[in-house]
C-alpha cells in the first residue's frame, strides 16, 4: 500500500498523520512539475493528491482514501457529527486550496466579485463555527477529524491564507496539537 502525494497539502497530511501507525509506504510528487504532473495523470483522472495504490487499485481522494481503509481496516466509521464536522473543515480547505491556486495564478483573489465574496464568506462563518465546536469540546480525542481540523489550520498558517487569530479556541487547539509527533514529523516547513 503506498499513498502518493504532496507533502505541503492539507488532505495528504492529514492522510500521512491518521495512517502513522499503519504499514505504508509514501510517495511525493510535486504537482507543478511537469514529470510528477505526469505521472499523476497517467494513475488519477482527478488530477489531484492524495491519491493511494493499494495493489492494483488507485483510490482517489482524502474521503474516499479515508472510507476505503476505514473499511479495510475495520476501524470505526465517523458519527453524523463528525462527519458534519469534517464537511466544515473540507469546505473551508477547498475553499481556501481554489484561492491559493487562483492566486499562483497571478489571479487577484482581494477582488470585489461574487465568487470570491463568497469563498470569504465561506471562510468567515466555518471558521467561526468551528471554534465554536472546539469551545464546546468537539476536537479532544485524537481521531481523523481532529487531525483534519489540525492539517487545516497548520496548511491555513504555513501558507497564509486566513487570519484566524480572533478564535480563541482555534488558536489553543492549533498551539496544544502542534508538537504531536505526527504533527512534526509531517510537517511542510
Amino acid at each position: 500500500m503506498k499513498l502518493i502525494g504532496s507533502t505541503t497539502s492539507p488532505y495528504v497530511r492529514r492522510l500521512r498523520m491518521w495512517m502513522s501507525e499503519i504499514e505504508h509506504g509514501f510517495e511525493h510528487v510535486d504537482i507543478f512539475n511537469s514529470a510528477d504532473r505526469a505521472r499523476l495523470v497517467a494513475l488519477n483522472p482527478t488530477l489531484k493528491v492524495p491519491m493511494l495504490e493499494d495493489d492494483a487499485r488507485i483510490i482517489s481522494d482524502s474521503g474516499a482514501i479515508y472510507g476505503y481503509l476505514t473499511k479495510k481496516l475495520n476501524k470505526t466509521e465517523l458519527s453524523w457529527e463528525q462527519a458534519n464536522l469534517l464537511t466544515l473543515i473540507d469546505s473551508v480547505n477547498d475553499s481556501l486550496v481554489q484561492m491559493f491556486l487562483l492566486s499562483r495564478s497571478d489571479i487577484d483573489t482581494n477582488a470585489d466579485n461574487f465568487y470570491f465574496r463568497l469563498q470569504r464568506e465561506r471562510c468567515d462563518t466555518i471558521f467561526t463555527e468551528l471554534d465554536k465546536a472546539a469551545q464546546k469540546g468537539a476536537f479532544v480525542q485524537w481521531d481523523y477529524v481532529t487531525i483534519s481540523l489540525f492539517c487545516l489550520l497548520d496548511w491555513v498558517s504555513f501558507r497564509e491564507r486566513y487570519d484566524y487569530s480572533g478564535l480563541s479556541n482555534l488558536v489553543a487547539f492549533h498551539q496544544s496539537t502542534s508538537d504531536n509527533k505526527e504533527a512534526q514529523a509531517t510537517d511542510p516547513r
